[in-house]
């Protein structure tokens, strides 16, 4: 088959991702000190962004290298499952940032910590279905008619996963809308406490509210388009708008690392510790807690 420019950029755009993502497993699994809730759950993060990552790259290999539909359909399963377990664990992520903030005296409790482990059993176990189900036959292969905008995906298929996205994406939506006004109410008390509000309470609060915009925005603008056009395009439509779609979604992978990972100061110390083998006394980190946003 003719090499599309296309399929080169996605692969591009997963070894990015899996080299991104890749550094994030590796520090979260050599710092000990990581182990609390958030970073569980960044870690579920990284962890399924690196298989989207790798399943791109294979996705490449197995289009161009090696043409079979059996492996067609367990590369797509592998992204789907994938991609799938990392907007589930964006979902996690902003519960748990919502009960960090709602519930922050019994935060580090062990009831959290069952908690997290609940939510990301069952993201994975979800996506991991999700997953499986063109594997087990919920294909187009034998029926070209019943095809979607992503082949060998049925278009019920594509409905349903559009669907689910849509749900996440109005729950993230309506959780972040109640952290914005918990910040703000905890603004306003402190500055009730000290009669008077000063600059930096305003600055802090105008801060952390855009940075929540900033997480939904890049989120929304990184899926929606393709959401959207799996659920109205039609397949006998040029390819150009499928991969028009897709390839900003891989982004929000690229970018999850960044928001979610390289931002915060102990992974920061972290990444010292691993290339320097020690963290360098002239540089000072502030610990951040949970529900820093």
């Amino acid at each position: 088959a003719a090499l599309s420019p296309w399929d080169v950029m996605l692969c591009v755009s997963g070894t990015a991702i899996a080299c991104e993502n890749a550094l994030v497993v590796a520090i979260i699994c050599y710092s000990p000190a990581l182990r609390t809730p958030m970073f569980v759950l960044v870690g579920s993060l990284a962890t399924a962004d690196l298989l989207a990552g790798l399943g791109l790259i294979l996705n490449f290999v197995f289009q161009y290298v090696i043409r079979s539909e059996t492996v067609s359909l367990l590369t797509v399963g592998f992204l789907v499952a994938s991609f799938a377990a990392s907007v589930s664990s964006l979902l996690a992520i902003t519960v748990d940032r919502y009960l960090s903030l709602y519930n922050a005296l019994t935060y580090y409790s062990e009831r959290t910590v069952l908690c997290v482990h609940t939510m990301l059993a069952g993201a994975w176990g979800v996506s991991l279905c999700l997953g499986l189900l063109p594997v087990l036959g919920w294909n187009c292969l034998h029926d070209r008619a019943a095809c979607s905008v992503v082949r060998p995906l049925t278009k019920s298929n594509v409905t349903l996963l559009s669907a689910s996205f849509f749900l996440i994406f109005l729950v993230m939506l309506h959780l972040y809308v109640e952290i914005c006004k918990i910040v703000c109410r905890h603004a306003h008390q402190i500055a009730l406490q000290q009669h008077f509000l000063t600059a930096s309470h305003y600055v802090t609060t105008k801060k952390g509210v855009s940075t929540l915009a900033i997480i939904l925005g890049t989120f929304g603008a990184s899926w929606l388009p393709f959401a959207i056009y799996c659920v109205v395009g039609d397949p006998d439509y040029p390819s150009v708008y499928t991969y028009a779609t897709l390839l900003p979604a891989t982004y929000n992978s690229m970018i999850n690392p960044i928001i979610y990972a390289y931002r915060n100061q102990e992974i920061q110390r972290s990444m010292w510790v691993l290339f320097c083998g020690c963290c360098q006394a002239k540089v000072s980190f502030r610990s951040r807690s949970p529900s820093d946003v």
